[in-house]
């Protein structure tokens, strides 16, 4: 199995943070910020967000939602929804399988992003995303400059506030999954491959929101009713595909 592939030099982010909002803002302009949660999942929807900003913001919440406490995100999010403008867009398992996590990604950033600026009072000098290489030259928002880095959440408030707004939404619906769909400890692991879930996996069958493309491939002999725990453990806590589509450890 292939381990996650280290950030390419040219894509890792040297400036200062928020480097791009200050500069729009001092020009009396806005940038949308984009990230995605749910990347890496053995189960469940991708959810991306993209979120404008209000100018000169210095909200302390607005960080990387991994770092962060359910409460502080919850406290973020809402602190977002009455002062932001955001868009979010809910990807399930099938599309996942049907198009691979790479692919479904950027087919879910660029919904978000969509539907942020058509809620939005104003059109962003800016578009600023986590690593994901998003191509915007099939849309009316194609003239605007795309500016993609590692470590997003780090280096823009923009991404840290798409990223909770997304981390939130996929976390309630993981809690809710898990009303419905009970025995895997969905609301617990929120669908990544933790030891708990690779344990339900093992002692029964998959849910009907299980990813197949990722099980399939982390399956020693493709039998979906015989997991193999070792096999799993390579990928605990985090799952994704590259570009190509084939399964590596790491991801969002």
């Amino acid at each position: 199995m292939e381990m996650k592939k280290k950030p390419r030099s040219s894509h890792i982010a040297t400036f200062k943070k928020n480097t791009f909002e200050l500069n729009a803002w001092t020009n009396n302009s806005f940038v949308v910020g984009i990230d995605e949660v749910g990347r890496g999942c053995l189960a469940g929807p991708l959810v991306t967000a993209a979120v404008i900003l209000p100018m000169h913001t210095t909200y302390p919440l607005l960080k990387d939602s991994k770092i962060m406490t359910p409460q502080d995100r919850q406290k973020a999010f809402k602190w977002i929804k009455k002062r932001c403008w955001y868009g979010i867009s809910i990807v399930h398992n099938r599309i996942i399988d049907k198009h691979n996590i790479w692919q479904t990604t950027l087919i879910a950033m660029k919904k978000a992003l969509i539907n942020v600026i058509e809620i939005s009072a104003v059109t962003p000098s800016a578009i600023l995303i986590d690593a994901m290489p998003l191509d915007t030259s099939d849309t009316h928002l194609h003239n605007i400059p795309v500016h993609r880095f590692y470590y997003g959440e780090k280096k823009s408030t923009s991404i840290a506030a798409a990223s909770i707004v997304a981390k939130v939404t996929r976390d309630a619906l993981m809690e809710s999954f898990d009303a419905i769909i009970p025995g895997y400890k969905l609301a617990e692991n929120k669908g990544y491959a933790t030891v708990s879930h690779r344990n339900a996996l093992k002692q029964q069958d998959h849910s009907i929101i299980h990813r197949m493309s990722f099980l399939k491939k982390i399956l020693p002999d493709g039998n979906l009713h015989q997991l193999s725990l070792d096999t799993l453990e390579h990928c605990n806590e985090e799952t994704a595909e590259d570009e190509t589509g084939e399964v590596f450890c790491g991801g969002d």
